[in-house]
């Protein structure tokens, strides 16, 4: 569906754990509606710390931005224990991160982002919100099969004939990769906004916030900070020869 010339008179709710993809497209979601509010799912990760990024985040983009600071509503936590329960996977338990048979990581949570989607349109329902913003990305990411761009297109049909409605799931970052998520986020707040979701949010499957690398905190070893830390510095470099 294309995106509404009204947008700035729509509600988004924003699927946003505490992470740089979240956090970019809750950024993203400000600039385009006129009232935005979050979403995060406690599931018994082993990052939950991140849970605890998501209001130094918000707090910090109702400071940069007078506008965002209007825009910005409610932010719901939901308890989703039930599905770290059935989850055999490293990011549920204390197991080493490796590859798992059938060729994905064994951080893959098995229907966690359908499962989020399904709750994000029931509590939209609720808001009264057609709009729901997900950070999944299929350009650099980690094999995960719920974040491909197909399987976000069929939950929005399943939800909209399973709802009766027309909810439109946005992916800002489904054909960008990490260091054009850094540059979209310089695009929307500048370099204020790219300095608090480095600082702020959390990426680390470890949930290690001891460390702060030139990327942000993270254990520097999981396949997350890899990825975040690839993704920074090719970010960097491509400023350093603009």
């Amino acid at each position: 569906m294309p995106f509404p010339a009204n947008a700035q008179k729509e509600s988004a709710l924003v699927l946003f754990s505490g992470g740089q993809d979240s956090a970019t497209c809750l950024a993203w979601a400000l600039a385009h509606f006129g009232r935005v509010e979050t979403m995060g799912f406690d599931y018994g990760q082993r990052h939950a710390v991140e849970l605890d990024c998501r209001e130094a985040l918000r707090e910090g983009m109702r400071h940069q931005n007078p506008l965002w600071a209007e825009r910005l509503g409610m932010d719901h936590t939901l308890a989703l224990g039930a599905l770290g329960d059935i989850s055999e996977t490293a990011l549920t338990r204390d197991a080493e991160i490796a590859m798992a048979e059938g060729g994905l990581p064994n951080t893959f949570v098995p229907g966690r982002n359908i499962i989020f989607l399904t709750f994000a349109a029931a509590l939209a329902a609720r808001r009264g919100i057609r709009h729901i913003v997900t950070g999944v990305c299929e350009t650099d990411y980690s094999g995960y099969p719920d974040c491909r761009d197909d399987t976000i297109k069929a939950v929005q049909v399943a939800l909209n004939l399973g709802m009766d409605a027309r909810y439109v799931l946005h992916t800002p970052l489904m054909w960008i990769n990490k260091a054009e998520t850094w540059n979209l986020a310089e695009e929307l707040g500048g370099h204020d906004l790219v300095t608090l979701i480095n600082r702020e949010s959390h990426t680390c499957y470890l949930g290690e916030r001891t460390a702060l690398h030139s990327w942000g905190h993270g254990c520097g070893k999981c396949p997350a900070c890899e990825l975040r830390r690839t993704g920074w510095e090719e970010y960097e470099a491509e400023k350093a020869h603009a």
